[in-house]
């Protein structure tokens, strides 16, 4: 959680430099979801995410590095650079994805390829409470349910879609019981113990062929909702540095740490000092990556076959004419056909 606080504010610093572009979704404060949900599952498992992903991404095997250098856009990057921070994917992991609530029914579908195949993997589709309300949601529950299928939909509620308050938003806002005929659990999404122990239930409820479950992870962002969002319009100061004093889940994780003697105060600032070191060398790094140099070659990778081209790409290639020779279109050649 260390580490993935730190990588978060050094993307913070990186976008205030000037040094990343576009949009950019921390989740300073929402670490607990990402890590307790790692430790509860097993590395077969699959996770789909939103947009405020860095820490899924991280936790599912993507190096800082490789994270810092997606949103600075360098080849070395998590995804070559292309997608940036809301486009992170790595073995198990499904992104990062960008459009509301649109992971929740690709997560059924990773569940209904596990179901199919015969497979006891489970799959935690992640949406926040913003995305909550979209349609595709409950059809997504609906067909998870029909089919039974081995998924675990998870609402991360951090109190805010955007900048509108979940109780304005929503007639229900206890996300956990919106699957009505699916099963639901509300956990404290501040408390790592707490994620971790559901996850482990769910991936054992799942693999047993009871079917989906619902969660509603309770959690809570310090930060705005995007780089170009104060956070403070909407919400108070002091609400902010309330959750920050009383409920934060490093803090919060120290304490029972040192109360149930684990671990000494001089062992957990050992810990600190090396997860903070450990990511300051990977952003150092990162930012020593060569600027990308945009080649004709590169537009052309990652489509269909990667590292090659296909024969027949509709809407670039001449055969097209044959099938609407009605539009006759005359196609440049690509690098690859030269």
């Amino acid at each position: 959680m260390v580490a993935v606080r730190r990588m978060e504010m050094a993307a913070d610093r990186l976008y205030k430099e000037k040094k990343v572009r576009g949009f950019c979704h921390l989740s300073t404060g929402q670490e607990a979801v990402a890590v307790g949900i790692e430790h509860g599952i097993e590395k077969t498992d699959h996770i789909i995410t939103a947009y405020r992903c860095h820490g899924f991404a991280m936790m599912r095997g993507g190096t800082v590095r490789s994270i810092i250098g997606e949103l600075l856009g360098r080849r070395e990057g998590i995804a070559h650079g292309k997608g940036g921070s809301m486009h992170m994917f790595s073995t198990g992991f499904y992104g990062g994805n960008g459009i509301v609530g649109a992971q929740v029914p690709v997560g059924a579908g990773i569940g209904f390829a596990d179901q199919y195949l015969g497979k006891s993997s489970v799959t935690l589709s992640l949406y926040g409470d913003g995305a909550s309300n979209q349609g595709q949601v409950f059809e997504a529950f609906n067909m998870a349910k029909l089919w039974n299928l081995p998924v675990i939909f998870a609402c991360e509620n951090n109190k805010y879609g955007m900048g509108t308050a979940s109780a304005r938003s929503s007639a229900l806002p206890e996300y956990y019981k919106r699957g009505q005929f699916i099963p639901g659990l509300k956990i404290n999404g501040m408390d790592v113990l707490a994620v971790k122990a559901a996850a482990e239930f769910g991936k054992q409820w799942c693999a047993a062929g009871k079917g989906p479950l619902v969660y509603e992870f309770v959690t809570y962002r310090y930060g705005g909702h995007s780089m170009s969002d104060p956070g403070t319009t909407y919400r108070t100061r002091e609400e902010i540095q309330r959750m920050r004093s009383t409920n934060d889940p490093i803090a919060g994780l120290k304490l029972k740490i040192l109360e149930w003697e684990v671990a000494s105060e001089e062992e957990l600032k050992a810990i600190d000092r090396k997860a903070r070191e450990h990511v300051d060398e990977e952003v150092a790094a990162a930012e020593a990556m060569e600027p990308p140099h945009a080649t004709q070659e590169v537009l052309y990778e990652d489509i269909y076959v990667r590292g090659s081209e296909p024969e027949f790409l509709r809407g670039r290639t001449p055969e097209e004419n044959f099938y609407y020779p009605e539009r006759p279109v005359q196609v440049p050649k690509s690098p690859a056909q030269t």
